[in-house]
């Protein structure tokens, strides 16, 4: 069965809202084994909303629309799709009931144009909505199913979960498994290239490549009849890739991120951590302490943009910073190592660099960033070159330095007893 997703929302078109709606439902029917082949957003508008939908069911077996069930007069998702599916609407006893609760619990008196909502199209299946007041509908007409669900993902995730998945999963006959593996430190066009026989052999499963932000993701999946049987397939392929790209797999959960990952390192190894950041300010620390948990190793950061910072809480020496520039790898090395003293932490890292747009040379161009990072007495320094604009080049440094943290712990203890510091 093939399954296409209509988002409706003028908003959407506009860009004043990402449509995360969209990822999740295709992550979501994907996992159910249901192909989809075409999405569409469309605006608030009667005329194209029909075409589209009309559209949709001539060449899907299931469409889902999200959006457009509120109460006020541009919510048009349930009429047109009622008149499409030909059927007309009744006031849903149950609905009113629902809705006039979820006023009354928060002390607000509905207005007349909430009973709008309570208009259900008939025959159908209505989902009641606990977290809002637009419910869910499910149609079937003619072998075709049309469903409606709220826009606002808080309402619409666990609405699906609790009520769309189970009645989804009824109707197909097989699943589709896909488990990621997460690699770091290598390029994009490296990674395809280390696989490419893999993905020329391949059918089921197969192997995608996703570019991320200083890492790649290859996601593997597979088709079979239940879930076990999917899994025995993805099983050989994630061993293989593993074994090609060894330590520079981070990890093959989709809940772990990189910075987890270096967190998890951390922690299992009881070692402190320092950051220090310059061109950065602050954006690693904000990615180590987003994990749980870090509170047990993190000691401190110190974004230290200027000179006089570098000098004053890490111990730089101005003659360094005089000879060699802020943005050196001498400073980066001093950097780290001054980190690592202030905080008397394990490890330390630090980011110097010209994130632009103005400040760059021909001998030190915009992009040019410099990363140190100190295990246990040991400072190791690296020079990246990134491009893009001046986000792009942050992040970029950002994620680069976790995986130059992430390889230099591992380092350090293949050298001495793993798993123990000395």
């Amino acid at each position: 069965m093939n399954v296409e997703f209509i988002c409706v929302g003028t908003e959407l078109l506009l860009g004043n809202i990402v449509n995360t709606n969209a990822a999740y439902l295709s992550e979501q029917c994907a996992a159910l084994g249901l192909s989809c082949f075409h999405q569409s957003v469309v605006g608030d508008n009667e005329a194209r909303l029909t075409e589209q939908l009309r559209t949709a069911l001539s060449r899907a077996d299931i469409v889902i629309l999200c959006g457009g069930l509120g109460p006020t007069q541009d919510d048009l998702t349930k009429e047109v799709a009622a008149k499409v599916m030909g059927k007309q609407l009744y006031l849903d006893e149950n609905t009113i009931d629902r809705i006039q609760q979820y006023f009354e619990e928060r002390g607000i008196e509905a207005t007349d144009n909430n009973w709008k909502q309570a208009m259900m199209p008939e025959e159908a299946r209505v989902i009641d909505n606990d977290n809002g007041t637009a419910p869910g509908v499910i149609m079937e007409e003619n072998g075709k199913i049309v469903i409606l669900l709220p826009g606002p993902p808080g309402e619409l995730v666990p609405m699906f979960e609790k009520s769309i998945k189970p009645y989804l999963a009824a109707l197909t006959d097989e699943v589709i498994y896909s488990q990621t593996v997460k690699v770091c430190g290598v390029g994009e066009s490296k990674v395809e290239d280390m696989i490419a026989d893999m993905i020329e052999a391949q059918s089921n499963p197969t192997i995608a490549t996703y570019a991320k932000i200083g890492e790649v993701h290859l996601r593997v999946t597979a088709r079979a009849e239940h879930e076990k049987a999917a899994r025995k397939l993805v099983k050989p392929v994630v061993k293989e890739l593993k074994a090609r790209f060894g330590t520079k797999v981070y990890t093959t959960e989709d809940e772990v991120t990189l910075e987890k990952a270096v967190a998890d390192l951390l922690l299992a190894n009881e070692l402190t951590v320092s950051v220090a950041e310059s061109c950065t300010g602050g954006m690693l620390s904000a990615r180590l302490v987003n994990v749980a948990g870090i509170s047990e190793v993190y000691k401190s950061g110190f974004i230290t943009y200027s000179n006089k910072a570098k000098r004053r809480l890490l111990g730089v020496k101005k003659s360094m910073l005089d000879k060699f520039g802020a943005v050196s790898e001498n400073v980066a090395r001093e950097m780290a190592k001054g980190a690592a003293n202030a905080a008397r932490a394990d490890v330390a890292v630090s980011i110097t660099g010209i994130a632009g747009p103005d400040g760059g040379t021909e001998e030190k161009p915009v992009g040019l960033v410099y990363i140190g990072c100190f295990v246990c007495g040991t400072v190791t320094v690296k020079e990246f070159r990134f491009s893009g604009n001046r986000i792009k080049i942050r992040e970029n440094a950002v994620s680069a330095a976790l995986t130059l943290m992430r390889s230099c712990i591992l380092e350090y203890y293949s050298q001495v007893t793993f798993g123990k510091k000395e």
